[in-house]
């Protein structure tokens, strides 16, 4: 197992990946005590003097007009915490709550949050003993960061609330009992440096944009075999036609298509046939084009989660070269709102036309003489004529679920909080956009690699080739009727798996 080092400095969103998945553990680097020390001494000047400090000094939100004297500064960090875990819902799952940890650790470790390094030593702690807080799914706007899943994370560092361990629920208290760890006693500041961010939105992303980055390439590939079983032509890939209209994603795109198919004695058996179709459907030919955009929409959103792998989201902001402590709004999650959208947007899309090319591989009208539905016996057998009515049902449930979180503000904290992103609904809807994504997926190529056994004895493209032997390891040609959905579940499952990464 690889070790992510935290400095304070950027993280890759790679690290972050293999950190969620347990394929890295994570370690706090040598001189991030001495990196975060200058803006700790700065808040406990402040309360020594009585300064007024939003959050330090005064109450929080629209209370932050509220004066709390200084001998009572660290004790209300402890109640802004238990206050503050007002989450509801289904739990985070395990990914994303270690996500979650490594990018708050990475945050505070920066330098200008004016926190104790025993602060993020305690976060890697509960990510290096797999100690996941119980983080329930609903509950921020994405205003002032994440508040509520970042309370219900933070508790256990003080010894309460509830953890995970190997799916397994108990109390922080026992867990940290039992792994030889003191709950800390927080000092001033520290509680609401522990709340105020936007790394809950910033870890869906990040693992959004791995899964999406995933489907792409394998939309590309289904592409590909949807275009042999159709009897489609290789011509729209062609690299100078691309070239004409040079969006990076589409170029790609028709890259692989075109690499895929190269070799396919599918696609030779038709070339010079002029009876055959002058053109494809736009589902086959314009793939380049969907995907592509997709694609490019994907590069904006790596480039704002790589900003905000290197950013300071806390509030208030510690300068240690000025003594200042500014009140200011780099929480908003509006950046991460607008990516989260984007791609739940983009990665639809990828759906919607997959849908199209399945529906054209089970239609006999439309299907260049495939069996109606890829029944072996149609009419006694259905084949496969209901896996694209799940194909349809998920991407219309797409469609209710691509509505933009970002543009429904909803006010909080009396109107002091007047304006919030709602990028944490964003990031929870592009999940499951993303499921669905996947399903849609999964069928197409089930059917792909049927209507590709019609062809036969024609060999497909080494890409195709690759693939279609990827799918019949897990499910086997349809001789007659059988239940479609543990086959469409076995490919989806082998495409979050990574079972299509090195096809191509």
């Amino acid at each position: 197992m690889s070790t992510v080092v935290i400095t304070g400095d950027r993280l890759d969103a790679a690290d972050v990946v293999a950190v969620a998945r347990r394929l890295a553990t994570v370690e706090l680097g040598r001189d991030v005590a001495a990196r975060m020390e200058p803006a700790r001494r700065i808040v406990a000047g402040a309360v020594e003097r009585g300064d007024v400090v939003y959050g330090v000094t005064t109450g929080f939100g629209a209370l932050a007009s509220t004066r709390v004297e200084p001998e009572m500064a660290a004790a209300m960090q402890a109640a802004l915490l238990r206050s503050h875990a007002a989450g509801v819902g289904p739990a985070l799952d395990d990914e994303l709550v270690r996500a979650m940890l490594l990018l708050r650790a990475r945050t505070l470790a920066h330098g200008h949050s004016g926190v104790r390094v025993e602060v993020v030593q305690r976060l890697v702690d509960l990510v290096r003993s797999d100690i996941l807080p119980v983080v329930p799914a609903q509950g921020s706007v994405g205003a002032s960061g994440d508040l509520a899943p970042f309370a219900h994370l933070a508790l256990p560092v003080i010894g309460e609330g509830m953890v995970r361990i190997g799916g397994v629920e108990m109390t922080a208290a026992a867990a940290l009992r039992a792994a030889g760890l003191e709950p800390l006693v927080l000092q001033p500041k520290e509680g609401l440096s522990l709340l105020n961010g936007t790394e809950g939105m910033l870890a869906m992303l990040v693992l959004g944009l791995d899964r999406a980055h995933c489907l792409l390439r394998v939309a590309d590939l289904a592409a590909a075999m949807s275009v042999e079983a159709l009897l489609g032509s290789e011509r729209p890939f062609a690299a100078e036609i691309h070239a004409l209209r040079p969006h990076p994603g589409q170029i790609a795109s028709a890259g692989r298509i075109r690499d895929a198919l190269r070799g396919s004695e599918i696609v030779a058996s038709h070339r010079d046939d002029f009876n055959h179709a002058v053109q494809d459907a736009y589902s086959l030919r314009c793939a380049p084009q969907v995907h592509g955009a997709a694609a490019d929409v994907m590069a904006f959103a790596d480039g704002v989660a790589a900003r905000e792998l290197g950013a300071v989201v806390d509030n208030p902001i510690v300068f240690p070269d000025t003594g200042e402590v500014v009140s200011a709004g780099n929480f908003h999650g509006e950046p991460l709102a607008f990516a989260l959208d984007f791609i739940a947007i983009a990665a639809a899309e990828l759906a919607s036309i997959s849908e199209r090319r399945t529906d054209r591989i089970l239609d006999p009208v439309r299907s260049a003489g495939l069996p109606p539905f890829l029944a072996t016996r149609p009419g006694l057998d259905s084949g496969y004529m209901i896996a694209q009515y799940t194909a349809a049902a998920l991407v219309a449930e797409n469609r209710v679920l691509c509505h933009p979180a970002s543009v429904d503000s909803i006010p909080t904290s009396g109107l002091q909080e007047d304006h919030v992103s709602m990028g944490w609904g964003a990031g929870r809807k592009l999940g499951t956009i993303l499921d669905n994504v996947t399903r849609v997926l999964a069928v197409e190529l089930l059917c792909a690699a049927e209507g590709i056994d019609k062809r036969a004895p024609l060999r497909p493209g080494t890409g195709t080739a690759a693939a279609y032997e990827a799918v019949r390891r897990i499910v086997p040609p349809l001789e007659h009727d059988r239940p479609p959905g543990p086959a469409i579940m076995a490919i989806a499952d082998l495409i979050e798996a990574g079972g299509f990464d090195s096809v191509g």
